[in-house]
C-alpha cells in the first residue's frame, strides 16, 4: 500500500481517468477563483498528489484527449473534463456540450473506486456543478436565436419567401 501527499492510503489500482478527475477537482477546490487550468497544471497536480508512483504517462494523454468531453473520442469516451480553450481544461458540468459519441461517457469516478479520503470530492463536485462552479454556464448565443425571425415569413410559405427575396438577383 502506498501513501499520497495527504496521507491517504491507496488500496486498489486507480484508473488514470479517475486520477485526472481527482487532480482537476483538487485544483478547482484549491483555486475557486480560477475557471480553468492549463494542461500542465493538471498533470503537475496529479504528480504532486502522488496517487500513483511514478506518474503514469497516460495522465497527460487523458488530460489532452481521453477525458475531454467536447473532443472526439480517441478511444476514451469519458466526459470528465471540458476544454474551455486551447490548452485549458476544467471539470465537466452537467449541461455542458459534449461530442455525441461520448453521450454515455463516465463523468465522475465511482465512489468505490476512489482512494480512502477522496470520496468527499464527489460531494463537493455535486455542489460545485449544480452551482455552476466559478463560471456559470451561459446560454449559447446561437441557440438563443432559434425562432427569432419566424414573423418575417409567417404569412407565406418559406419557399415563396426565399423566391421573393431572390427576385431580380441576376
Amino acid at each position: 500500500m502506498a501513501k499520497t501527499s495527504t496521507g491517504s492510503v491507496i488500496e486498489k489500482k486507480l484508473k488514470v481517468a479517475d486520477e485526472v478527475w481527482i487532480a482537476t477537482a483538487l485544483l478547482h477546490r484549491e483555486h475557486p477563483e480560477q475557471p480553468d487550468f492549463a494542461i500542465e497544471q493538471i498533470v503537475e497536480r496529479a504528480q504532486k498528489e502522488a496517487l500513483h508512483q511514478p506518474l503514469r504517462p497516460g495522465v497527460y494523454v487523458h488530460v489532452v484527449q481521453h477525458c475531454v468531453a467536447n473532443r472526439p473520442p480517441n478511444p476514451g469516451r469519458y466526459r470528465m473534463i471540458f476544454e474551455t480553450s486551447d490548452g485549458k481544461r476544467r471539470l465537466f458540468r452537467k449541461g455542458d456540450s459534449f461530442h455525441p459519441e461520448r453521450a454515455e461517457g463516465k463523468i465522475t469516478p465511482n465512489r468505490d473506486d476512489l482512494p480512502t479520503g477522496y470520496s468527499g470530492l464527489l460531494n463537493w463536485y455535486d455542489e460545485w456543478s449544480s452551482a455552476g462552479g466559478a463560471n456559470p454556464k451561459k446560454e449559447d448565443p446561437l441557440l438563443s436565436l432559434r425562432g427569432s425571425g419566424k414573423h418575417l415569413w409567417a404569412s407565406e410559405h418559406a419557399d415563396d419567401y426565399v423566391r421573393r427575396l431572390r427576385e431580380g438577383w441576376e
